[in-house]
């Protein structure tokens, strides 16, 4: 016959192969969820894995609900712009201005190229005010995470959200040097006209392409911190060859060279807002077309090239 202490043991102590049991209640407790069954349990929840790239589909959706987090980044960062300067948002203004009157000086009158141009002043004019936005939003838009990186490692959110936020940001900057732009030109001898209307659209296409090129910009940054430096020297040379400052018909010729020239997504905004402003320039379908090109193949190019480095966004 079994002793006392035998027997008890063999009651509390369970099966082999069963669960195990709470030894005061006799209750058995339950074994634990797999990492399998975890990350299926969480997934169910609506939870995401941190540092895994979702997919395209489900980073759509999210972007579009965090759509309000886009506009409340970048109306803060615009009010904040120039605010430590006593003439504040009124900087947006007077930078172009004073760069119209100096290139004016430089370009116009003592290296005359003018050439090709029947109003220069206009030329030059919105030329400087529609690069000037490209190379604002690219340039911020390349830091967009790096500049927000602890943003990035404390909160759970799109992160296309970040060069987004910046290209609209550099939008609302410019929009009252936009303002200013319309004034002057018919103050240069520009007649008013129904083609003003597409000056809209034009905007539209060129923050599209803005903001595709931010998207590349922003990841490749991100993977390699000191290409920072080298875009606003890239931004540099691109103002000096896309036509700023001078018509690249007139100097260039209509070669392979001028077509490149012409035709890349920098010069193809300016070209498309003169003729949007300016008699000299009539409506071409093969300048709106290429900037639509642009515009959808940067734009959606840029998101999908963005997306791919989504997991690797502030791990680093």
């Amino acid at each position: 016959m079994s002793s006392p202490s035998t027997e008890t043991l063999s009651l509390t102590e369970p099966p082999a192969g069963a669960p195990a049991s709470d030894a005061a209640t006799g209750r058995h407790t339950p074994s634990p969820l797999s990492p399998e069954e975890c990350a299926e349990l969480a997934r169910s929840a609506g939870l995401s894995e941190l540092g895994v790239r979702p997919h395209r589909r489900h980073y759509l959706r999210e972007i579009w609900e965090f759509r309000h987090l886009v506009w409340h980044l970048s109306s803060a960062q615009a009010y904040a712009t120039n605010q430590n300067n006593h003439l504040g948002q009124l900087w947006a203004v007077i930078n172009p201005l004073l760069l119209v009157g100096s290139y004016y000086l430089i370009f116009g009158v003592l290296l005359k190229t003018r050439g090709g141009t029947e109003n220069y002043i206009a030329f030059l004019t919105v030329g400087i005010f529609v690069f000037g936005y490209s190379a604002s939003a690219i340039i911020a838009g390349a830091r967009a995470v790096t500049a927000n990186i602890g943003l990035v490692r404390a909160l759970r959110f799109p992160r296309a959200i970040l060069p987004m936020s910046v290209t609209l940001t550099q939008l609302l900057v410019t929009l009252p040097a936009f303002g200013v732009l319309l004034v002057m030109i018919p103050l240069t001898g520009e007649p008013f006209s129904w083609h003003w209307l597409l000056f809209g659209p034009a905007l539209v296409l060129q923050t599209a392409i803005n903001l595709g090129i931010a998207f590349f910009l922003a990841r490749i940054v991100n993977a390699a911190r000191d290409t920072a430096n080298l875009v606003p020297v890239v931004i540099r040379l691109a103002r000096y060859v896309s036509g700023v400052f001078f018509s690249i018909t007139h100097y260039a010729g209509h070669g392979i060279v001028s077509m490149l020239l012409l035709y890349q997504p920098l010069a193809v905004t300016m070209t498309i807002g003169r003729e949007a402003l300016m008699d000299q320039y009539p409506l071409t379908w093969s300048s709106w077309a290429a900037a639509g090109i642009w515009a959808v193949v940067l734009g959606a190019g840029g998101l999908v090239f963005f997306w791919r480095g989504e997991g690797r966004y502030g791990s680093d």
